[in-house]
């Protein structure tokens, strides 16, 4: 998938390798997020961990990663409109649901909710 913002100067693109081969991606892009509005936040897009690998901590290792990275360029909070069937990925890694937020999304017609991490 691909995002208007991919090639702005302020997205953020990260990937993360097992063995030479591209096993995580994430996207990031700068707004206003839906919740804590003071705050400078980066919204996520894209996350995707390869099937063969999820459950190993491959996606959990980047995505500290990439918060440690964020938190040190001045990023205060993460948002996202994470797929529901992932939302115990982002809980189990320090992400909040927005109560009240599910929809369904219109780019995939699958059930998403709005999450965040402040940094």
């Amino acid at each position: 998938m691909s995002d208007p913002r991919d090639d702005e100067a302020t997205s953020l693109h990260f990937a993360g390798f097992a063995d030479g081969r591209l096993v995580v991606s994430a996207s990031f892009f700068p707004g206003v997020a839906p919740v804590n509005e003071h705050l400078v936040s980066l919204q996520l897009r894209f996350m995707a961990t390869d099937l063969d690998v999820q459950g190993r901590g491959y996606g959990a290792t980047v995505m500290y990663r990439i918060e440690d990275e964020l938190r040190l360029m001045g990023v205060e909070q993460l948002w996202a409109n994470g797929r529901d069937t992932a939302l115990g990925f982002y809980q189990s890694i320090g992400w909040q649901i927005v109560e009240g937020s599910e929809h369904v999304s219109a780019e995939t017609q699958l059930p998403h909710t709005v999450i965040y991490k402040i940094l």
